[in-house]
């Protein structure tokens, strides 16, 4: 190991905090979590220096809703955040993270989240190459954010004042491209097998599939092997996020430094036939992974099972750092769960969605309960029920049978809702969206045949031309090989 040295001429006695923010990362497909790959040995041996939350979920759906919460510490009721294409600014009844902080002394800079509502109040923006490929049609997003994030840390480092700085991960967020090798790391088989059917359904999902045909292999027939890619990213994302750690390690800041590892929400892979992105609020897209190091205060390879959401980790910044507020927080610090004081934060809670479909639920440690607010293009049912214990993978929907639960968990999600109302002062966000599909000329679905025939990403011309270009380079490798096997023989 190099030889430590000093940061500079930071001299605050307050710690920096440092928050790697990862989109669509799930727990479940990290090894320090229990998965069965070695996707994140890094991270894994961060976790043995750190407290691992066990049970943090991401309430809202997806991206905009749940940095929302993670940065100001409240509900959707308080920030009135629901939407992936949230309409405005972040209301001024809240503070952000780095309001907070600049306000305490810090400097600020965030990484990869420029224009989103909820970045708002750092005093440096830095951006970098996150989504298309570059080389050998692969995408090293989170090389290109060490690029730009390591010489800021430098420059943050030799200031007298304390620094809060978040990193927006873009691995594994779709399109999986790792860089090589990490593209066949957890795959041996064959993408292209005739007789594997399983890509069928999501080739048929007409919504999604021309997006898909710009990163995906013409004529991939193994949903496993987009899953390997997904895999791929995370182990790609992990590998690089250990230049972050090694880098505050040797400048001898990373004792302290807060150092967060947080998901945005998780992914849908082949689940629920939500194909490969993140909307549903299923389980794989509200758990997500949450780890904290800071020795100073924190134990060591502590593992806390308790239900927490991302509205308490401001808070718990907040009391790590000593940082006093006077802003309103819905969440509660995480250290007395830490600290065994209580077992718990709140073990039932309301849950919204508002991406490609607009639906609420109330998730208890038992039951699922997820209500559409409008026809969705999946063609859902209206009401869907599940038991977690004995149905954890939400397959069997259980809303026609037991009737009586679902009006039950309704009568509870509806209480909390008119007492959210009352207390904050606000109307519920999710009755209140038109337009938020991005659909012009449409504000809510009336069927589920008119949101399939109108929601859609991706541009069809430009999938043909990449799939076309794609067929022609196969061939020309094949032919090439072809070749330099005939000329072998002779």
């Amino acid at each position: 190991m190099p030889p430590k040295r000093t940061p500079g001429s930071q001299s605050s006695d307050q710690p920096n905090i440092l928050l790697v923010a990862i989109d669509s990362l799930l727990s479940t497909h990290m090894s320090c979590y229990g998965y069965h790959h070695r996707t994140t040995p890094h991270m894994d041996k961060f976790a043995e220096e750190s407290v691992l939350f066990e049970n943090t979920f991401c309430p809202y759906v997806p991206t905009t809703p749940a940095y929302a919460s993670m940065l100001t510490g409240t509900d959707c009721f308080s920030n009135q955040v629901v939407a992936l294409r949230h309409k405005g600014k972040l209301t001024p009844k809240v503070k952000t993270l780095p309001e907070i902080l600049r306000k305490a002394g810090y400097n600020t800079t965030c990484v990869g989240f420029t224009g989103n509502p909820s970045s708002r109040g750092f005093s440096k923006y830095l951006d970098y190459e996150a989504w298309g490929s570059s080389v050998d049609e692969r995408a090293p997003k989170a090389h290109n954010l060490n690029e730009v994030a390591l010489p800021e840390i430098e420059r943050l480092a030799r200031s007298k004042k304390p620094w809060f700085m978040m990193l927006r991960h873009m691995d594994p967020h779709s399109p999986y491209l790792p860089p090589r090798p990490f593209d066949r790391m957890f795959y041996a088989g064959d993408e292209f097998d005739p007789k594997n059917k399983s890509m069928d359904p999501v080739r048929e999902f007409k919504p999604f599939w021309d997006y898909f045909c710009t990163w995906m292999p013409q004529g991939v027939t193994d949903k496993d092997y987009i899953i390997a890619q997904y895999d791929g990213a995370v182990a790609y994302m992990d590998a690089c996020i250990q230049r972050i750690f090694h880098q505050l390690e040797v400048m001898g800041i990373l004792d302290n430094t807060i150092v967060v590892l947080n998901g945005d929400h998780g992914e849908t892979l082949y689940d629920h036939e939500c194909w490969f992105d993140h909307h549903g609020i299923y389980d794989v897209c509200l758990k997500v992974p949450l780890i904290i190091r800071y020795p100073k205060k924190l134990p060591m390879n502590k593992r806390v099972p308790g239900y927490n959401q991302h509205k308490d980790l401001v808070p718990t910044l907040l009391e790590l750092a000593e940082v006093k507020s006077d802003a309103h927080f819905d969440g509660q610090s995480l250290l007395p769960m830490v600290e065994g004081e209580v077992a718990s934060h709140d073990s039932s809670f309301y849950i919204t969605e508002c991406t490609w479909m607009r639906k609420h639920g109330w998730r208890t440690p038992e039951w699922k309960l997820i209500v559409a607010l409008e026809p969705d293009f999946h063609f859902k049912p209206p009401v869907e029920l599940y038991n977690l214990i004995e149905d954890p993978d939400e397959d069997n929907n259980l809303a026609d049978e037991m009737p009586e639960v679902v009006e039950h968990l309704r009568g509870q999600m509806e209480a909390y809702i008119e007492k959210r109302i009352a207390e904050s002062g606000s109307k519920n966000p999710m009755y209140h969206q038109p337009g938020w599909h991005g659909v012009e000329g449409i504000d809510y679905f009336e069927s589920s045949q008119q949101a399939y025939d109108n929601l859609h990403i991706g541009d069809a011309a430009a999938a043909n031309k990449l799939q076309a270009e794609a067929a022609e380079k196969a061939k020309a490798t094949a032919e090439a090989k072809k070749a330099k096997k005939t000329a072998k023989k002779k």
